[in-house]
């Protein structure tokens, strides 16, 4: 059993105790005082004993964790014990209200202030004032809706015990009906108790989100780097926990490793502001302003995915032309790849529009292991010649180094690494590369693929 759970369920115990024997004295003092306003108050406090072993039950019932039939857990238990107590309070309040109304018209019962009744009723103010502020105490520290019920029956208490005491002093000294006005004040107390503790029931039950929590998470969310917009913040209550779905855009291109740290970093950081607060992040993604032609085409592929290079975006006079390279398992047949490719022309065209011009290349995708082996040290020596020489011829390339060359069952691979200078851009060492390559390709027309790194010269010494 947790903390909170063992707190409430004492609470709750020793709420039993003190309610029953109070209720025991007001009954006896009452039934010898002939006091109304007396009586009222022994049946207010015998229906708080009967809500309180509920509210007893009702704790240790909605303490139970989730399971298959209750993805919420058993909060709302406490909920319905406080509607029940609701319903009793009320029975109660309409019962004192009529019998004080028949005696104010005429009906008068004869009431003697004794000395049990004065000593029960400065017990009872004394005893619920305590027990109030330890029953607000732990239903603020666990959030149980079914003891702060208790505390407010309790606090009512003590105000209707303090009517029915000025209420017979005032009978002692020859004002007849002051204990019946004390206890109309009894039943209006009560019906103001059974009201406010209704209402909020009632919100727990129909799921009404707490004040202030939707927006404070609102907040949070809109201060949570990488969140575009928060869509939506839906909250419940659910006994002493709180549950949030909320749903948030992000840009469209970020990876899924970022959005699923953005989503765990808002629920994290709501579950620091609100304890009580179970969060659940949805993210959306949306298509930015800044977002370029080439970012969008390379979502698609993602999605879809579907490897590309060499893309190219051209702007012909209020016109747009996209194309690229498209990859697919090279086992695949010429028409399975065709309908690949053309459906992949359709998403790009329904992203950018009707009119933009789409033209695939197919290229074939080694998408299974070569087995391979170092080739023979002569060829592999041929190879490195060619690409020592077609290097030179560049003019850029440099510093041919950890040349290799694998044998597989389709052909030769060749990896090396070359040097060009620091400040040359990217697109021309390529083309370098590029035609330093196809010289190469040209003295070994066995070679399958040729995977080149490129790096910066290294500074003199």
């Amino acid at each position: 059993m947790s903390d909170h759970a063992h707190a409430k369920e004492q609470a709750a115990f020793w709420s039993i105790v003190a309610s029953g024997l109070l209720t025991l004295g007001k009954l006896v003092a009452g039934l010898m005082s002939g006091s109304l306003a007396l009586i009222s108050e022994a049946g207010h406090g015998l229906l708080d004993t009967g809500a309180t072993i509920l509210t007893y039950f009702a704790i240790r019932a909605a303490d139970k964790p989730a399971d298959e039939e209750h993805h919420y857990g058993h909060g709302k238990i406490e909920a319905v014990a406080a509607l029940i107590e609701t319903g009793l309070l009320m029975v109660l309040a309409a019962y004192v209200l009529m019998e004080a109304v028949r005696r104010l018209m005429g009906h008068p019962a004869e009431v003697e202030a004794t000395p049990l009744a004065f000593a029960v009723l400065v017990i009872s103010i004394v005893v619920d004032f305590f027990r109030y502020r330890a029953l607000m105490r732990v239903a603020k520290e666990t959030r149980s809706d079914a003891l702060a019920a208790d505390a407010l029956h309790f606090s009512s208490d003590l105000v209707s015990s303090t009517l029915v005491l000025i209420g017979l002093g005032a009978t002692k000294f020859g004002f007849a009906q002051g204990d019946t006005l004390a206890a109309v004040g009894v039943a209006l107390f009560i019906g103001v108790a059974g009201y406010r503790l209704g209402k909020r029931t009632l919100n727990t039950l129909v799921d009404a989100a707490p004040a202030g929590t939707a927006e404070q998470m609102r907040a949070i969310a809109a201060e949570t780097p990488g969140i575009v917009a928060v869509e939506s913040v839906r909250v419940r209550p659910a006994g002493a926990h709180v549950f949030a779905e909320i749903v948030v855009s992000v840009a469209r291109t970020l990876p899924l490793d970022r959005v699923l740290a953005i989503k765990q970093r808002l629920a994290e950081a709501i579950e620091v502001a609100i304890p009580e607060a179970s969060v659940s992040v949805t993210a959306n993604g949306v298509a930015l302003d800044e977002e370029t032609v080439l970012e969008r085409v390379l979502l698609i592929a993602a999605r879809r995915r579907v490897p590309v290079h060499h893309v190219t975006v051209q702007d012909l006079g209020g016109r747009r032309s996209v194309s690229l390279d498209i990859e697919v398992d090279g086992r695949m047949s010429l028409g399975a790849a065709h309908t690949v490719a053309s459906r992949f022309e359709t998403a790009i065209r329904e992203e950018l529009g009707p009119d933009t011009e789409v033209e695939t290349h197919i290229e074939p995708l080694v998408v299974a292991s070569l087995a391979g082996r170092d080739a023979d040290p002569a060829e592999a020596e041929r190879v490195r010649e060619s690409l020592v020489r077609h290097a030179a011829e560049t003019g850029a390339i440099k510093d041919v180094h950890s040349v290799r060359v694998r044998e597989t069952p389709h052909g030769l691979v060749v990896n090396y690494h070359c040097r060009v200078e620091p400040t040359m851009d990217v697109a021309s060492v390529h083309e370098c590369v590029d035609r330093m390559e196809h010289g190469v390709r040209s003295d070994a027309p066995r070679i399958i693929r040729i995977v080149s790194h490129t790096e910066p010269v290294r500074p003199a010494a």
